[in-house]
C-alpha cells in the first residue's frame, strides 16, 4: 500500500466531494436521511484521501454517480417508476375518507404541500357524498420538538375555517409513526364503527405502498390518491424530475428498510 497522502489539495477535493454526496443524501433521504449517517458519509470520503486505492475508487463512484444523475435531470426516465409507485382508483361511497399524515412546517404552523393536498382531496371526496367521516392522522412525539403542532390540528383548523360547524365529521389516529400504524389504526376503528370500506387518501407516489399495508389489515380500500403538487408528472422540467428522484428514492428506501428489518411496516 502506497505512502498516505498529505497534499491539501487532496485532503479538500475528498472533504467537498462527501460534502456534495452530503448534501444529495439530505435532499433524496428527507427523513430517512438523519444528521449521523450525513456526517458519516463526509468522514468516508475524507478518508478516502489517505490512499490512492481509495481516492480511485471515490472517483469512479462520484463519476457513475454524477453520469445517473445527469441522466435523471435530462431526460424523464422516472415516469415509469411513478407509474409503477401509484394505484389510483375510481371513488365510491364508503364509510369513511382516510386522509394520511403527511409533512409540516413547525415554524410557520403550516401543512407542508403535500399534506395540503391531500387533505383538500380527502374534502373534495367528502363534498361529493362519498363519505360522511374524515380520519385525520395525529404525528407521533418523535418526530420534531414538543413546540411543533400536530398534522391533525392544523388540518382539523382548516376544516373549521372552511365550514364551521357544517364540516365533516373528524376522527383522529392517535401517535402514529408511519403508514402501518395508520393502517392499524384505521382496522380498529372500523371493527369499532362496523366500517366496510374506506377511500384512501394520500400522495400518488405512496398510494401503492399504503393501500398495500391497508390491504394486509383487512380492510376494503378504496385508493383515490391526491394531485402531486411538488412537481409535475409528466416530468417536462429539470427540477420536477429532480423532485421525482426525491420521491422515488423515499419510496426505494422504505421497502429496503422494511426487507432488511423483516418488517411489515413499510
Amino acid at each position: 500500500m502506497k505512502e498516505p497522502v498529505r497534499s491539501w489539495e487532496t485532503w479538500a477535493a475528498c472533504f467537498a466531494t462527501g460534502c456534495a454526496w452530503a448534501g444529495l443524501a439530505a435532499f433524496l433521504g428527507e427523513v430517512r436521511a438523519p444528521l449521523a449517517l450525513l456526517a458519516g458519509i463526509m468522514l468516508l470520503c475524507l478518508i478516502c484521501a489517505v490512499w490512492s486505492g481509495t481516492r480511485r475508487a471515490l472517483l469512479v463512484i462520484s463519476v457513475l454517480g454524477g453520469a445517473l444523475l445527469l441522466t435523471v435531470l435530462l431526460f424523464p426516465v422516472l415516469r415509469p417508476a411513478l407509474r409503477q409507485l401509484e394505484r389510483r382508483e375510481a371513488p365510491q361511497a364508503a364509510d369513511a375518507i382516510v386522509v394520511l399524515g403527511g409533512g409540516l412546517s413547525c415554524g410557520s404552523a403550516q401543512l407542508e404541500a403535500s399534506s395540503a393536498a391531500r387533505l383538500t382531496r380527502g374534502l373534495e371526496l367528502w363534498r361529493a357524498g362519498y363519505a360522511p367521516v374524515l380520519t385525520l392522522s395525529e404525528q407521533a412525539q418523535i418526530y420534531g420538538n414538543s413546540a411543533c403542532p400536530k398534522v391533525s390540528a392544523l388540518s382539523r383548523g382548516q376544516i373549521e375555517r372552511l365550514y364551521g360547524q357544517d364540516g365533516p365529521r373528524t376522527l383522529i389516529l392517535r401517535q402514529v409513526t408511519d403508514t402501518h400504524d395508520e393502517a392499524v389504526r384505521v382496522r380498529e376503528l372500523a371493527r369499532l364503527h362496523g366500517w366496510q370500506r374506506v377511500l384512501l387518501v394520500t400522495s400518488p407516489s405512496h398510494s401503492r405502498r399504503a393501500a398495500a399495508l391497508f390491504d394486509r389489515e383487512g380492510l376494503q380500500v378504496v385508493s383515490v390518491p391526491a394531485e402531486e403538487p411538488r412537481f409535475d408528472g409528466t416530468l417536462p422540467l429539470a427540477s420536477d424530475r429532480l423532485y421525482a428522484l426525491r420521491v422515488v428514492t423515499y419510496e426505494v428506501l422504505s421497502r429496503v428498510k422494511a426487507v432488511l428489518s423483516g418488517s411489515e411496516r413499510m
